[in-house]
């Protein structure tokens, strides 16, 4: 049978701790019996196992759950473990067992479950006192013919090997009463009569051999009369007597480890029940927790897209803005352009005016002189007419003199005109100018506060963002408190587990299951159901 989880060659530090606090507390003064170095992932077993199996006396030696290839090392001997009943090494990788361990005279139990075994040594025959063997789960092919010298075995289990013949010396064992092994795989004794039980085969055997067939009720009495077992008896005559009043001893013990091992099972299955309920409330916040979360993320989504659409919504807004003040800017260009057209016409004008004034300046010059030119004439040509030339002459210069007067008051006025409409025309272009600074004033100021109004909906949106991802660490720091009670109770169980293993089996006693099994077989199905088995890796791991 190939382990459920992969094994490390290296020893851990849990592990050499547990090896170290076993070796002290079996030197204790008050010790009991039992040498427990189970589960320390030993590849070898250390010198002071059988130093202190030799010295104490040690009755049972339990090495199951380790990595041991062999039982003995080259430095140490067989003897060591003369005085042990119950040699329990199951779930290693044995290949072969010691050929001398038919010296283990007073050897009882021995469990070989779950190992790489391909073949039992003849010497296996010697161990007379032998009640329980258990071959379980190896590779053999064959048993040896000395199987049949075991004459107290009880209990035997060949199951789940290569096996497909028994030994026809196996019917000489009177006291076999329980014989396990894979009947559809037998060819002798055929699969029809191995699958009929033990009483079925042991006939079949004895038939074989030419012996009469008894069942092993009837060799338990001799073994309540006498204290030893002798090999070389045809019968048993009493040997088991010891053997039987320790094995009820033993039984009773173990009926109350039983009891105590029931309690702690229905303690663990209340335990395991609560478990499951956290871990379903656990799971249940989760989803709910996962559920929130993914609303939130929704509500943000459609948040963001909303203030999006706004955004680029306000954003179209303003561009139209700045077009429609581009529009009335240029508008107002063309005005002013037009303004200033006119003012150039108007000056243009103006110089016109000033070019005819220049005009009639030369004609009164002009006329001053024919003026004076017709009245020297005058005074030459017409003496008499004197008074009335000069008469008329004086209503001319009286008349030019009025000319003249108007002509200078009229210059005056359109000097003074030209001038006010010049200050009037610089006035409106200043005007005009300062208009279009303050609309280009506030134009950049519309801008500058539809940013500010832009930059606070990003940060209120940010602060919102920012609350959100709090909550949801807030929410995992709560799962991962339920996570962490999870942990220690899950720490208590292994520590019922350890304190149940610590306690000595007995003959036909079933292996309870490790707690990584069960966390492997009950909780992480139930943790994947949830999805939860990355944590529980990690914690795994």
């Amino acid at each position: 049978m190939m382990p459920l989880f992969s094994r490390k060659q290296k020893q851990s530090g849990e592990a050499r701790k547990r090896l170290e606090y076993q070796m002290c507390l079996t030197k204790e003064a008050g010790a009991d019996e039992i040498l427990d170095i189970s589960k320390c992932e030993i590849s070898e077993v250390p010198d002071a196992v059988f130093a202190t199996c030799r010295v104490l006396q040690k009755k049972v030696l339990i090495l199951h759950s380790n990595y041991l290839s062999q039982l003995l090392p080259k430095s140490c001997h067989i003897l060591d473990l003369a005085t042990l009943k119950v040699l329990d090494l199951h779930d290693n990788q044995i290949t072969s067992l010691p050929p001398d361990i038919g010296q283990l005279k007073s050897l009882r139990v021995l469990n070989v479950e779950r190992n790489v075994l391909r073949s039992l040594p003849d010497s296996i025959g010697d161990l007379v006192q032998l009640q329980t063997l258990n071959v379980n789960g190896n590779k053999l092919k064959l048993l040896p013919p000395t199987i049949g010298g075991l004459r107290c075995l009880r209990t035997l289990n060949i199951s789940e090997n290569r096996l497909s013949e028994l030994p026809p010396a196996l019917a000489n064992v009177h006291t076999l009463e329980t014989l396990t092994l894979d009947a559809l795989r037998m060819v002798f004794p055929p699969a029809s009569v191995c699958s009929e039980g033990t009483e079925a085969i042991q006939q079949f055997l004895c038939k074989k051999l030419g012996i009469e067939y008894c069942p092993p009720s009837q060799y338990l009495l001799p073994v309540l009369e006498n204290d030893t077992c002798d090999a070389a008896a045809d019968t048993v005559d009493g040997a088991l007597l010891m053997s039987l009043k320790e094995e009820t001893e033993w039984k009773n013990r173990f009926s109350e480890y039983e009891k105590r091992k029931e309690q702690k099972m229905l303690e663990k299955l209340e335990f395991e029940r609560r478990l499951d309920l956290g871990q379903r409330q656990n799971a249940r916040l989760f989803l709910q927790s996962n559920a929130e979360k993914n609303e939130i993320l929704q509500t943000m989504r459609e948040e963001q897209s909303r203030l999006e659409k706004g955004l680029s919504e306000h954003q179209r807004q303003l561009q139209n803005d700045r077009q429609k003040l581009q529009e009335q800017l240029r508008q107002m260009e063309k005005g002013i352009s037009y303004r200033i057209s006119n003012l150039l016409e108007e000056n243009r004008r103006q110089k016109q005016s000033a070019s005819i004034l220049k005009s009639l300046e030369d004609e009164r010059i002009k006329m001053e002189h024919l003026m004076a030119i017709t009245q020297e004439e005058a005074d030459n040509l017409r003496r008499k007419e004197v008074a009335s030339a000069m008469q008329q002459t004086l209503e001319e210069s009286y008349k030019n003199k009025l000319l003249q007067m108007a002509y200078d008051s009229r210059h005056q006025e359109m000097v003074y005109q030209t001038c006010s409409s010049l200050a009037d025309t610089d006035r409106r272009i200043q005007q005009i100018q300062m208009w279009q600074q303050l609309d280009q004033n506030k134009a950049v100021s519309q801008i500058l506060q539809e940013a500010e109004i832009q930059k606070a909906a990003f940060e209120a949106l940010q602060l919102k963002k920012d609350l959100m991802h709090r909550q949801i660490r807030e929410q995992i720091v709560l799962i991962e408190a339920e996570l962490m009670h999870l942990t220690q109770l899950e720490v208590k169980r292994q520590d019922l587990d350890t304190e149940e293993l610590q306690v000595c089996g007995y003959p036909g006693a079933r292996t309870t299951p490790s707690p990584k099994l069960l966390i492997h077989c009950f909780i992480f199905p139930k943790l994947q159901e949830y999805n939860l088995t990355g944590w529980w890796g990690i914690y795994h791991l």
